[in-house]
């Protein structure tokens, strides 16, 4: 036996701690996964879920070799095959394409499966630019609110996480931070035995609302309504820094205009909240010092989600909290990185071409659509016949005898059921890689501390294989793993020695970057009007845009359904490691007493949930945590783990949000019946 060893490296998954890792391996083999206690970010703790990787590592369903598809498509029916059989085919068929001037037909899809700059954002994007691919609009989760601070801040911008901890008032919007963001949930307990008051804003009672001062539960996609009744209440009870808005922000006349026109009383009606719970916040976030905001990107999954978000962006500019650096607002950091996108992708591979784009949230419509079809599909990273919305026709489009779809993977998912080759892919255990965050600004270096088991290679591996086979010659498809995490940042732009020798680099930045103003808008102000998005024919003002779907404006489909993560999943990436399929026993929809009594449900009872764009069978939970009206589909299960084969994505649709072409997961009516 050995002696163990240690090996630093960080998590990939989609959250905004990434947190730092230390991999205890003896033998060959992984023995203990713990938090780095160096990273000042991670303090040594994880969440359930990332305690658990070395079962998901071991995992005896791994994928390990190539397979190639021998029964019709969705049955899951597979041969092993050699990886140079399944490359040369693959490169053939591809190649075949290219050669008919059918580039275009071919569309790469994938998304956060890993975080990674190397495996999810580098030789990938140079493979598919130099064959002039479809190119994918990557929006499935955060597109609306990320450009909803673009086009107000400046970027994906915002407060430093740690200063939480100094807050007096912490306003946590759209976040159940103790699941999705747990480190951040440290700070603001800090802040909480100091003195702060905590306010969670979600129609749901999560656990986080269970532990804040107070749970405001509006109703789905009301969230611009309730911050221009606070905008409102600031404006009538003089609660404004007048001076940082007449230096540092664009547009206040026009948006005092608006906001005027939201009392509480009128907000109270659309959000389904009481009027004196609107006051009293307005009231506490005006003459709190420091006032903070956690943003989160759930609010944002409706049809006015953008508007939303800008008009929530827009509330530390007039009270003055960017001043102190425990003020202001966070929904993302990552736009502090300096990362060289061009240098891993390489955009210039595509020599003056301009493919079509299709947009990763509407992949059902673009897989059934006959006029420019695609007809071959590579997915990594991603599992779109579990996540996508309106998984109906996400289902028919990989179904299609005429698509020749590969997947690279380490699990045999929904996705991979459809596909013609299933390529074993490596863990973060076994890999390189490097990664930023957006929930805290240090740079992390993943080193592998396992050989990769079975057969299973690394994403980059793959497409550089597949690119040789094609014959790309451009000296940047050489490059190994190692070099593309080199080539991720310019040079000098982060501690690449301290890099390496602790697994993190914190970037250095001010501690209250918009003290003076100074944001990176056009003006250089937070833009409470743009000029761009006016260019764009959309109001240059944040508003109030109801759902699509607004909650009690159906009575053949009266209940507002959103569909939360399960504490213990992320997306569909834990829901096969038994142990956290354990805690969350099966798929449920938690609904109020009065909304089940109604019914004639019972706690525990099958129920069927449907609207016209499906159905799909779960148990109900009769719940404290859902409100009168609203009930929550409780995220994301494999399709093949629900009683009838489906999960919730069978009721969402592929509308899409006001900003940001992003999806409306949360903005969804259905009924609930008892299960016959």
């Amino acid at each position: 036996m050995t002696s163990p060893t240690q090996v630093l490296g960080a998590c990939p998954h989609d959250c905004p701690d990434t947190c730092s890792l230390v991999t205890t391996v003896q033998d060959g083999k992984a023995v203990k996964l713990q938090g780095n206690p160096a990273h000042p970010h991670t303090a040594g703790v994880l969440c359930t879920k990332v305690s658990r990787y070395i079962e998901r590592n071991d995992h005896a369903e791994r994928l390990l070799q190539p397979l190639k598809r021998v029964g019709p498509k969705g049955s899951g029916r597979f041969e092993p095959v050699s990886w140079d059989a399944a490359l040369s085919d693959i490169a053939e068929r591809l190649n075949v394409l290219s050669r008919n001037n059918s580039s275009e037909s071919i569309l790469p899809y994938s998304y956060a499966g890993t975080m990674g700059l190397v495996q999810g954002e580098s030789m990938d994007r140079r493979f598919f630019h130099k064959m002039g691919a479809s190119l994918l609009d990557r929006t499935i989760c955060s597109t609306a609110g990320g450009e909803a601070l673009s086009f107000t801040l400046g970027g994906k911008v915002g407060m430093r996480v740690q200063f939480f901890a100094d807050a007096k008032l912490i306003l946590i919007w759209g976040s159940n931070s103790i699941a999705s963001n747990l480190h951040f949930w440290r700070h603001a307990q800090a802040a909480k035995r100091a003195g702060a008051k905590l306010v969670c804003i979600d129609p749901r009672r999560t656990e986080t609302a269970d532990k804040c001062d107070e749970h405001i539960a509006l109703l789905p996609g009301t969230d611009a309504a309730l911050a221009f009744a606070l905008i409102h209440e600031l404006i009538v009870n003089d609660w404004l820094d007048h001076d940082y808005i007449e230096r540092h922000t664009l547009g206040w006349e026009p948006l005092r205009e608006r906001a005027l026109q939201w009392p509480p009383a009128r907000a109270a009606a659309v959000c389904g909240v009481p009027e004196a719970q609107i006051v009293a916040l307005a009231r506490a976030y005006g003459t709190s010092r420091p006032a903070a905001i956690r943003l989160n990107y759930g609010m944002q999954r409706v049809r006015g989600g953008g508007n939303a978000a800008r008009a929530i962006a827009c509330l530390p500019a007039l009270v003055g909290a960017w001043r102190e650096r425990a003020g202001g607002l966070l929904l993302s950091s990552s736009g502090q990185f300096p990362m060289d996108r061009a240098a891993l992708q390489r955009p210039d591979l595509l020599a003056g071409r301009r493919p079509r784009t299709i947009n990763m949230s509407t992949i059902g419509d673009a897989l059934l659509d006959t006029v420019n079809p695609v007809r071959a599909l590579v997915v990594y990273n991603s599992n779109p016949v579990a996540v996508a919305p309106e998984s109906g026709k996400v289902v028919a489009g990989f179904a299609r005898e005429d698509l020749f779809t590969v997947v690279l993977e380490q699990f045999q998912t929904d996705t991979a059921d459809y596909a013609d080759y299933v390529l074993p892919a490596t863990t973060q255990l076994e890999h390189w890689d490097i990664h930023t965050s957006y929930g805290h600004t240090d740079v992390l270096l993943n080193r592998p501390a396992l050989a990769p088991r079975g057969e299973a290679r690394s994403n980059a591996w793959v497409f550089r294989e597949l690119a040789r086979r094609m014959g790309f010659d451009e000296p940047c498809f050489s490059d190994d793993d190692e070099t593309l995490c080199r080539s991720a940042f310019a040079p000098g732009t982060i501690d690449v020695e301290e890099l390496q020798a602790q697994g993190f680099s914190s970037l250095k930045l001010p501690d209250a970057p918009f003290a003076e103003g100074g944001f990176p808008t056009p003006s250089g102000r937070c833009e409470f009007f743009s000029a761009r998005l006016a260019a764009q024919g959309q109001d240059g003002l944040p508003d109030h845009l109801p759902n699509y779907e607004p909650a009690g404006s159906s009575t053949e489909f009266p209940l507002a359904m959103i569909s939360p993560p399960a504490r213990n999943f992320l997306n569909s990436s834990f829901v096969n490691v038994r142990s956290l399929r354990a805690i969350e026993g099966e798929p449920l929809l938690e609904i109020h007493e009065a909304d089940a009594a109604a019914r004639g449900i019972v706690d525990g009872a099958m129920v069927r949930v449907f609207n016209r764009r499906g159905e799909h069978r779960c148990r109900a939970e009769v719940s404290r945590r859902a409100r009168p009206g609203v009930v929550h589909g409780l995220g994301i299960w494999w399709r093949k783990l629900g009683v009838d084969g489906t999960n919730v994505n069978q009721l969402t649709s592929q509308r899409l949000t006001d900003i940001g072409r992003g999806p409306t997961f949360y903005d969804c009516l259905v009924e609930v019946a008892p299960d016959a």
